[in-house]
């Protein structure tokens, strides 16, 4: 049976294609064999599980790994120490039994200790479970490596932190006591702060009963020669002829190696696109136009990764406010993980640390965003109708005409919003200018905004319609200097990309100004500004 993406549970090197981990897995080992408890706290749908199954399989039988899954304790087993101790011996018991050697004797012995105690003491608790476990880690011929998968399950139960400061006392004690050589914790939320999942007395909010764990700084996106692995073993099984290289840089250029999203995307390109009306096979398919179609259908699809960035966008109002001001007014916002909302939203995956300034964590996060917030103003926007109204006349022999885009614009600009002060032109033109440009490329083609150029002044937005790219800069007027700059950018970038043309739209504020459009030549380029 041929291999396929996947994005649900975990991947399975048998079944489904999957990047090299081993490298990963070497940086884990050595933490683990430097006895070191640590937390693996990823956004969701980052590989946690999969990278934890892995590891299992990659430390052999060096160690004696008992792998728990804290989603199979129900809620009521989080009650009191004593339903959850007896809960968690059970899926230890399971655990350790996928794995013991018979001959272990000793082992044995202490496992069944462990298993009597839990059925027949009704008062046993925490106490009387890690007295057990000392000694079934002393028993044990190998070291034990304590893996416990989705902790977020019982991160709000204040059980849970008293099973962590008993784990935090053997770690304390293990050269006086015998304890597990590593213990790993893997879910979204830091354990090491959980102050943000858990409301108790303030000694526990501030003094968090896991700070003895040691800080997991190995990275888990997938790098661009992480892509072209999966993608050789794919086109090993399909010949399809496909530029892995490009085809790897586009996936980590769009999703900057979320995994979920590489996998999603790769998928959609496998499953829908091919066969679909202009993509006859994976050769069509697993190419830039290919992939860009791939690309507009994650951008409409509903899964449990986009809805809840949209939940946190409507549960936290600053926030929103924060992405909202970020992403159409170009404001630099300091990213301070001491800040709760940006600390949470970073926790989450959402967003990033890029030099110092808060970014939406990657293009596709970015573009879900930007239609979002455009759609809650479609409906009572005059610009988005206008477009709407007009859209046949900008498409002529399946191709966007630009140029008419541009002059359309600027008249609808002139009828609805010339006498706008600067700052609300200042908060509002790149919003408009898509909400102008949606309706048209919708169904159609994509956009998105060159996160490399954003400031207050300047944006680019990159429209992709049927495998041509468009270019277009909105800026506003500083003076004449400062567009003879943007000029020279605009210039730079349309050779980065292989372009002949670019757009500039200029917002001026000069009372003076003359509005119209004109046509610039650089060089061998041609350059098309509209200036309202």
């Amino acid at each position: 049976m041929a291999k396929t993406f996947n994005t649900t549970a975990d991947c399975k090197p048998h079944l489904h294609y999957m990047v090299d981990l081993t490298s990963r897995l070497i940086q884990i080992q050595q933490m683990i064999d430097k006895g070191e408890y640590f937390t693996i706290s990823r956004a969701r749908q980052y590989g946690k599980t999969t990278t934890l199954r892995s590891l299992k399989r990659f430390l052999g039988s060096e160690y004696l790994t008992a792998s728990l899954d804290f989603q199979r304790i129900g809620t009521a087993r989080f009650e009191n120490e004593h339903l959850f101790s007896t809960a968690f011996t059970r899926l230890f018991i399971q655990a350790v039994h996928q794995q013991v050697i018979l001959e272990d004797a000793a082992l044995q012995h202490a496992v069944q200790m462990l298993e009597n105690a839990a059925s027949d003491n009704p008062e046993f608790g925490l106490l009387e479970l890690f007295g057990h476990l000392g000694r079934i880690c002393g028993d044990c011929e190998k070291p034990i490596v304590l893996m416990i998968d989705e902790t977020d399950h019982a991160a709000s139960h204040p059980v849970f932190l008293d099973f962590l400061s008993q784990l935090r006392a053997c770690y304390i004690d293990r050269d006086l006591a015998p304890a597990f050589q590593s213990v790993i914790l893997a879910g979204v939320y830091d354990i090491k702060n959980l102050k943000r999942k858990i409301r108790l007395e303030q000694e526990h909010q501030q003094n968090s009963p896991w700070n003895i764990a040691a800080d997991f700084k190995i990275d888990m996106d997938f790098s661009q020669s992480d892509v072209e692995g999966m993608l050789a073993e794919y086109e090993q099984d399909f010949h399809t002829g496909m530029n892995i290289p490009k085809i790897a840089g586009l996936l980590c250029e769009y999703t900057s190696g979320y995994p979920f999203l590489v996998s999603r995307l790769c998928q959609i390109m496998d499953e829908t696109v091919t066969g679909s009306q202009y993509f006859a096979d994976r050769a069509a398919a697993f190419t830039k136009e290919g992939f860009l179609e791939a690309v507009k259908q994650i951008l409409l699809e509903k899964n449990t990764l986009f809805e809840s960035l949209a939940d946190k966008l409507y549960s936290y109002p600053s926030l929103k406010e924060l992405l909202h001001a970020a992403l159409f007014s170009g404001d630099r916002i300091s990213f301070n993980p001491d800040n709760e909302i940006i600390g949470l939203v970073s926790m989450f995956g959402f967003v990033k640390n890029t030099d110092g300034n808060l970014a939406v964590a990657n293009r596709i996060f970015e573009t879900r965003l930007y239609n979002l917030f455009l759609s809650e103003e479609e409906i009572n926007s005059r610009l988005y109708a206008a477009a709407g109204m007009d859209k046949n006349q900008f498409v002529q022999n399946g191709m966007l005409d630009m140029d008419l885009i541009l002059e359309k614009f600027m008249h609808c600009w002139a009828e609805l919003y010339s006498h706008s002060d600067e700052k609300f032109i200042e908060d509002n033109g790149r919003k408009f200018f898509l909400l102008y440009l949606k309706p048209i490329i919708n169904g159609t083609g994509n956009y998105y905004i060159e996160s490399r150029t954003r400031d207050n002044g300047r944006t680019d937005i990159i429209v992709d319609y049927h495998g041509k790219q468009y270019i277009i800069e909105i800026k506003i007027w500083r003076g004449n200097e400062y567009q003879k700059r943007g000029i020279r950018q605009l210039a730079e970038y349309l050779h980065a990309y292989h372009a002949k043309k670019g757009y500039l739209l200029s917002f001026d504020f000069n009372k003076y100004k003359k509005t119209g459009i004109r046509e610039i030549r650089y060089g061998d380029l041609c350059i098309l500004e509209a200036v309202v």
